[in-house]
C-alpha cells in the first residue's frame, strides 16, 4: 500500500453532467462494472471522476487506464483538461516501463499491446499494491482466442477494481460481448463456455428461411442485458436528457460507370463460383462470405483498388463531389469515410480544391494529428478523408456536421463509432449521415447486414424492447446476397 501524498490535488477541474455523476455513483463501490454509454456522451469524464474518487477514498493505490495505441495522447490531453494529475505512460521502451512500474505513480496510462508485452512485470506489479484498471474501448478484447485477450483474462484477478468502457459492446456480432464480460467476472454472468454462448446468437445467412430460429434468436438476444444489469450502466443520447441536434441518415443511390459495371460482372462471376454451389451459399456465416467478396465492395467503390489500369471515374464519385460541394458552400465541414487506404489517398487528391486532408493507418501518428488539427482549426480545410480504423474512436470532430460513407464493410463498430465523431456533446448543428450505395450491387447486402447487426445490438443493450425488435427485424441479408451473386436466378 502506498502512503498518501498530501501534495496531490485529486479534485476535478470541471463539474460533470448529472448522468455522469449518476454513473460514478452507481459503480464506484463495485469490484467490477461496465460503462456502456453511447458514443459521444463523455465516458472519459466518468472514468476520470471515478478514478479520482478511488484515489481520494484511498481504496486503491494506483489506477491504470488502458486504451488503444492511437488514443494514448488523447487521454493524456484529457487528464490535463480535467484533472491536476499527470499520468505516467507505459510504452514500448521496457527500460522506461521498469521505472514507471517501480515508481509511486497514482495513474498509469498505456495501450492494450503494452499490457501483453509487459504481462510478466504487471503480474508482479499487481502483487505489490492495490490496482484498479479501466479499459477504454473494451471491444478491443472481444476475441477470446486472441493472445492479446488472453493476457487480459490472465491478469483479471490481480486487479482489485475492473471497469470496461465502450459505446459499442456488441462491436460487430452479438457474441462480441462475452469476452469483455469474462474479463470482469470470470464467466459468472454469461457462462464460461464461449462457443455455447455464441451458438445461440448467430446471425447467419439461413435465418431468413427459419421463423422458429428467428424467434429463438430474439429470445436469446433479449435475455443478455438482464444478466448484466447488476453491474452495468447504459445511457443513450435520448435517455440522458441532453439535447443534441438531430442526426439525419440518408441513402444516396449511385450507379456504376460502363467499364466499372463490366469489371463488376467479371468479379461477381468469380465470386459466385467461389462461394456458392448450385446457387446456394457454401458458408452460413455472413461475415465469412463478405470477406471473400471484398473485391466486389472494392469494385463498387473504386475499381482502381483491384485493377491498376482502370482510369474511368467511378460511379460514386460524382455524387460524392455534389454532396461535398453543397455542404461546403453552405459553410459546413465534411468527413468522407472509406474503408481503404488507397482510396483515402485518391479521394484526398480528388477533393483538394476543398483543402482536403487525410487520416489512415499507414500514416505516422504525428501526420494524422496534424491533419486533424488542421481540419479543426483551419478555415481553408473543409474536408477530412479518413478510414474508420484510424479515426473512428476517441476524437471529437464536431467542426463537421456531414459524414459521407463512400463505402462500408461489414463492421458495425466502424460504422457507428465513426458517425458519432460528429454527433456528440458540443455539436451545434444538425448532423447528416450520407450512405452512398451502388444499386444492384454488394452495397445493398452490406446495408442490409449492418441494419440487422445494429438492431441485434440494440436489443442486447436494452435500447429497444423485444417486441420492438421483432416488429422491425429483417433477416433478408441472406436472401439478398444470393440474389446479388446470381441476379438471373432471382428474376425467375
Amino acid at each position: 500500500m502506498l502512503r498518501p501524498d498530501p501534495r496531490l490535488n485529486l479534485s476535478a477541474r470541471f463539474d460533470a453532467f448529472p448522468y455522469q455523476l449518476d454513473a460514478v455513483e452507481a459503480v464506484k463501490d463495485l469490484e467490477y462494472a461496465a460503462l456502456f454509454h453511447e458514443q459521444g456522451l463523455g465516458k472519459t469524464k466518468i472514468a476520470v471522476d471515478l478514478l479520482l474518487h478511488w484515489l481520494t477514498e484511498q481504496s486503491l493505490d494506483t489506477v491504470m487506464i488502458i486504451t488503444k495505441r492511437a488514443l494514448v495522447e488523447n487521454w493524456r490531453q484529457e487528464f490535463v483538461a480535467h484533472t491536476h494529475l499527470k499520468p505516467s505512460v507505459l510504452n514500448q521502451d521496457r527500460k522506461h516501463n521498469f521505472f514507471v512500474l517501480n515508481s509511486p505513480a497514482r495513474v498509469i496510462l498505456g495501450h492494450f499491446e503494452v499490457v501483453r508485452s509487459e504481462q510478466k512485470r504487471l503480474e508482479m506489479f499487481l502483487k505489490t499494491r492495490r490496482v484498479g484498471v479501466i479499459l477504454d474501448e473494451a471491444q478491443k478484447i472481444k476475441n477470446p482466442s486472441a493472445a492479446l485477450t488472453r493476457a487480459f483474462h490472465d491478469l483479471r484477478e490481480g486487479f482489485q477494481r475492473r471497469v470496461i468502457m465502450t459505446g459499442t459492446p456488441v462491436a460487430n456480432r452479438p457474441e462480441d460481448i462475452w469476452s469483455q464480460i469474462y474479463f470482469l467476472d470470470g464467466g459468472q454472468a454469461l457462462g464460461e463456455d464461449f462457443e455455447a454462448f455464441r451458438s445461440d446468437l448467430s446471425l447467419d445467412n439461413e435465418l431468413h428461411l427459419d421463423v422458429e430460429r428467428q424467434n429463438d434468436l430474439a429470445e436469446a438476444l433479449g435475455s443478455v442485458f438482464a444478466k448484466l444489469r447488476a453491474f452495468s450502466i447504459r445511457e443513450t443520447k435520448s435517455s440522458t436528457g441532453i439535447e443534441l441536434p438531430d442526426k439525419i441518415v440518408r441513402t444516396v443511390s449511385t450507379y456504376m460507370s460502363p467499364l466499372q459495371a463490366k469489371l463488376y460482372d467479371t468479379y461477381r462471376e468469380e465470386a459466385r463460383a467461389e462461394v456458392t454451389q448450385d446457387d446456394i451459399l457454401t458458408e452460413d456465416d455472413a461475415e465469412a462470405v463478405l470477406k471473400r467478396l471484398l473485391r466486389l465492395v472494392q469494385v463498387t467503390s473504386n475499381p482502381a483498388l483491384v485493377d491498376d489500369s482502370y482510369k474511368e471515374e467511378p460511379g460514386k464519385f460524382s455524387e460524392l463531389y455534389r454532396l461535398v460541394r453543397d455542404a461546403t458552400e453552405d459553410g459546413s465541414k465534411v468527413i468522407v469515410w472509406t474503408s481503404f487506404v488507397q482510396n483515402a489517398e485518391w479521394l484526398c487528391l480528388r477533393l483538394r480544391e476543398f483543402g482536403a486532408v487525410r487520416v489512415h493507418g499507414e500514416l505516422p501518428i504525428e501526420t494524422r494529428n496534424r491533419a486533424i488539427d488542421d481540419f479543426k482549426n483551419q478555415d481553408s480545410v473543409s474536408v477530412l478523408v479518413a478510414t474508420p480504423g484510424a479515426a473512428k474512436e476517441g476524437l471529437t470532430l464536431t467542426v463537421a456536421n456531414h459524414a459521407i460513407y463512400y463505402d462500408r464493410t461489414f463492421s458495425l463498430d466502424d460504422y457507428l463509432q465513426s458517425q458519432d465523431r460528429i454527433h456528440r456533446i458540443s455539436q451545434k448543428k444538425d448532423c447528416y449521415i450520407w450512405n452512398l450505395i451502388c444499386e444492384d450491387t454488394i452495397d445493398s447486402w452490406v446495408d442490409s447486414l449492418l441494419r440487422a447487426k445494429r438492431l441485434a445490438a440494440q436489443l442486447m443493450q436494452s435500447d429497444v424492447t423485444q417486441e420492438e425488435y421483432e416488429s422491425t427485424a429483417s433477416y433478408d441479408f441472406g436472401r439478398v446476397v444470393t440474389e446479388i451473386l446470381n441476379p438471373a436466378a432471382a428474376e425467375k
